[in-house]
């Protein structure tokens, strides 16, 4: 005889007649499985082969096997000695297609809809669905989106497969259209919403989102505006209550706080308890708030904080300081006490490094002030910290101590680094304005295979400069952070290129540098260098380069008899027409060069006075100190560096260079960041060398520079060389025959008419003076600010020269009239192949003959 029983969800509760009797179960089916198998089932029933079951066992089995999700019928039957179980499986998942959203990325949709078993191929459970659904209107809604829905929609399929459809509706953000608080007498309604991070719709709403209702940026609100109030001595204020109403058509938001302030309370008396470790006179000195002074909350925590720190720096790393206010409500002051509990002097066990899956963990831990086995102390770990932010090879760099399981006298210190890159290695491909198209193979890595050590090689070319150079430095040469490196190098370089004066150089040295570290902060160095350079000054030189006369192409090559050259009363020489029957006298061929002694003039070019092959020996000193808070794109601190380079005596030029850079970067707000930047130089020759060389000039305009003027265009101009025009031989009556150089015996010079070839170009001075103020601010909707900076700016400088030449143009003694200065906005972004630079900037104030350029940029760096 067969039985057979359906046991679904809701036939449980019905007598199960056709098992009136217990039985033995000798076999166990399965039928109906298709996806989940058959393991599945037999883990999840409750019943072995050979148990004796009954009715209840029977619903016991079924709630299991519903239990599991997977099935949406269950039938469990009786077939002689064999328990039958026939199960109808849920739907797999085919498809999941997600329309109608923004604000939530639909990764991140599909991410929430897996870790809750949703997912293609999985099993579809409609509970689940719907319960993400509801959730989904709840995120929108805490976005401000109140009119926010979500529909979905589930299409059976063949197979036993559904596809699932997610409808979104994100409907707009309620904006914020009035901000009440009542009960405020002390301060305005502007003073208090200037505080807040909400506000009401302005013009400036669209970009900043600020009128966006959030229910977390109301809490913070609410927790700023009590801080400024007990800052300010209330301390008795309070929140009472705060009301959020929406428009009828949940468009619009208002908010209204009511808020009891207070009187205003001054501190009678402040006192220490506990057990202070350190001397008392040194925690005083610690004390922000003193008696008569208006109670202050955050002047209370923040001496409670340096407190800390100070317990922290002699070990005690687990101190607590509570800054506790006792008022008295008759005379309106408050007594504060701290209560300093400094717990145990704590030791460090061990000091670990994460994140570093390039650079080596030696290079970390050289930074190090905090020792492992030392007495753990804030501010050393605090620098080591500042030390590892400055190498310039991590975007960011983490701290955080934890104590070690089972002691209450020891801690772990984990540094947690994200590396950015540090340099370039492979080919180079990039255009800087002004040189062009940067082609080459090169290496330049701050930090070489992850050594800390600095490499760089290039073979590099572009339209204004072919170089050939290898440079090394090991910043830890000795284990005390003494420095050293060298470098070879051979350049061909045509200035004409770059916006300055016609000339090229060839130049090949060598070089060896030391660095010395005398504090934390600042280090001093000695650089020695070698080279030779060879000066090519092409066919028509600047006068300030070369003065020699330049004759014009294409005279006449005549030989003139001079002893037949007369000159009439007015001064015109000519040829007599003897000159036509006489062939014997003292001649000049034109198709000589001409003698530069001839034509009377004082030769003060740089190469007629000291010629155009050189051989130096210089010798650099510097001094640098910085305190900035990261190696690349610094936020916070100072830098200073100064140097003193010298050509020695012995090489063929004797000058000096002296020159200081600084920079200042000060927080104004949580997002906006001040940095003055200067730039300062002299330069000036000495001993036997004439004048400073003009190679040597300092130059201004582009990036690094002044924005907004073009590449090296700023300051003193050439002078265009003069070139020489034949005097036209006459008859004595006047009439031209040909053109000729006439040799005049009574002066002994030759009559010429110069001419002015070509215009100025930009040749530099010996005076440099640069600044700059930016105002550094984040760039919106990008989220990762890191490895970026834009910044508004205003530049000022120029170049000036104590000995201007008496034809040069644009050339001034040190002027501030002739400051030149320029407004725009500029961003660097440090990517893998190098920082790109871009700046757009508008001239506010110009020389005469200064070159503006508006949109300037720079892709990849050349050697």
């Amino acid at each position: 005889m067969n039985h057979f029983l359906k046991a679904a969800s809701l036939g449980l509760a019905l007598p199960l007649t056709a098992i009136a009797q217990s039985f033995v179960v000798n076999d166990i089916r399965v039928e109906g499985l298709q996806r989940v198998s058959a393991g599945t089932v037999f883990a999840s029933l409750p019943v072995r082969v050979g148990d004796q079951i009954e009715s209840l066992d029977i619903q016991t089995a079924t709630r299991a096997l519903f239990r599991t999700g997977y099935f949406q019928d269950i039938q469990i039957g009786r077939e002689n000695g064999v328990l039958v179980v026939t199960v109808r499986e849920r739907p797999a998942i085919s498809k999941i297609e997600i329309t109608g959203n923004k604000a939530i990325k639909t990764e991140d949709l599909l991410k929430g809809m897996e870790e809750n078993g949703l997912a293609e191929g999985q099993i579809f459970k409609r509970a689940t669905l719907e319960g993400l659904a509801q959730e989904l209107e709840r995120q929108y809604v805490a976005q401000g989106r109140y009119g926010a829905s979500v529909e979905t929609e589930v299409k059976e399929l063949p197979r036993n497969q559904v596809e699932l459809k997610v409808v979104v509706d994100e409907g707009s953000v309620a904006a914020i259209k009035h901000i009440n608080i009542v009960g405020n007498q002390a301060f305005s309604d502007e003073e208090l919403a200037e505080i807040f991070e909400l506000q009401t719709t302005g013009w400036l709403s669209w970009l900043r989102s600020d009128d966006k209702y959030s229910r977390e940026k109301l809490t913070g609100d609410l927790e700023r505006l009590e801080s400024y109030y007990l800052d300010r001595g209330y301390l008795e204020f309070r929140i009472d209550s705060t009301q959020v109403s929406l428009s009828p058509d949940k468009s619009s938001v208002f908010i209204t706080i009511n808020i009891s302030e207070g009187d205003v309370y001054k501190v009678s008396e402040v006192e220490l308890a506990g057990d202070p470790v350190v001397p008392e006179e040194e925690i005083r000195r610690l004390l922000l708030v003193r008696e008569g002074q208006t109670f202050s909350q955050v002047l209370m925590t923040t001496t409670s904080d340096y407190i800390t720190k100070r317990l922290g720096n002699e070990g005690y790393t687990f101190a607590e300081v509570n800054g506790i206010p006792e008022p008295n409500e008759e005379d309106k002051t408050v007594k504060i006490t701290f209560f300093i509990d400094p717990g145990k002097r704590a030791y460090v066990r061990r000091i670990e490094f994460r994140g570093n899956t390039r650079t080596a963990d030696e290079v970390l831990r050289r930074e190090m002030r905090q020792m492992e086995s030392a007495s753990a102390s804030s501010a050393r770990i605090e620098q080591s910290k500042v030390r590892l932010e400055r190498l310039g090879y991590f975007k960011e760099v983490q701290v955080e101590t934890t104590e070690v399981p089972g002691t209450s006298d020891q801690i772990d210190v984990e540094y947690t680094v994200e590396e950015q890159p540090s340099g370039t290695i492979g080919g180079t491909v990039g255009y800087a304005q002004g040189s062009g198209v940067v082609l080459g193979a090169n290496v330049q890595e701050n930090n070489w295979l992850g050594t800390g050590k600095s490499v760089g090689f290039a073979v590099n070319t572009s339209r204004y400069q072919t170089v050939l150079n290898f440079s090394y430095t090991d910043p830890y040469f000795t284990p005390d952070g003494v420095s050293r490196g060298f470098n070879i190098f051979y350049q061909e370089r045509d200035y004409s290129e770059i916006n300055l004066s016609s000339y090229n150089t060839t130049t090949y040295g060598a070089g060896l540098s030391f660095g010395y570290p005398i504090s934390e902060i600042s280090r001093v160095g000695l650089n020695l260098g070698v080279s030779h350079m060879e000066l090519g000054v092409g066919s028509s030189p600047v006068k300030e380069i070369k003065d020699s006369p330049v004759p014009i192409e294409g005279v006449e090559d005549a030989t003139i008899p001079l002893s037949d050259l007369e000159r009439n009363s007015t001064g015109q020489l000519f040829s007599p027409e003897v000159i036509e029957a006489r062939d014997a006298g003292e001649a000049l061929d034109l198709s000589e060069p001409l003698d530069p002694a001839l034509l009377n003039t004082d030769l003060d070019g740089f190469v007629d006075q000291n010629g155009d092959e050189f051989d130096s020996f210089t010798v650099t000193t510097s001094y640098a100190r910085s305190t900035l808070n990261r190696g690349i794109l610094a936020t916070r601190g100072t830098s200073q560096r100064a140097s003193l380079e010298v050509a020695l005596p012995g090489g063929d030029l004797e000058y000096y260079k002296l020159l200081y850079t600084a920079q200042y970067f000060r927080p104004l707000t949580r997002d906006l960041t001040l940095r003055l930047r200067t730039r300062l130089g002299y330069a000036d020759s000495y001993g036997d060398t004439s004048k400073l060389p003009f190679f040597e000039n300092f130059y201004a305009g582009g990036f690094g520079s002044v924005r907004g003027f073009e590449r090296n265009t700023l300051g003193p101009r050439s002078t265009p060389p003069e070139a020489y025009r034949a005097a036209a031989c006459a008859t004595a009556d006047g009439e031209i025959t040909k053109s000729c150089y006439v040799f005049i015996p009574e002066t002994g010079q030759l009559l010429t008419q110069p001419l002015t070839s070509g215009d100025p170009d930009p040749f530099g001075g010996n005076i440099l003076i640069e600044g700059s103020a930016e105002i550094i601010f984040p760039l919106p909707f990008v989220k990762d600010q890191r490895s970026m900076q834009s910044a508004f700016f205003i530049d000022a400088g120029n170049v000036f020269d104590s000995s201007c030449g008496i034809s040069q143009i644009n050339c001034y003694d040190v002027d501030l009239d002739h400051i030149n200065v320029s407004a725009g906005v500029g961003l660097t972004w440090i990517t893998g192949f190098g920082p790109l630079t871009f700046s757009v900037a508008k001239a506010l104030q110009e020389n005469e003959d200064d070159e503006t350029e508006v949109f300037q940029f720079s892709l990849g760096n050349s050697f």
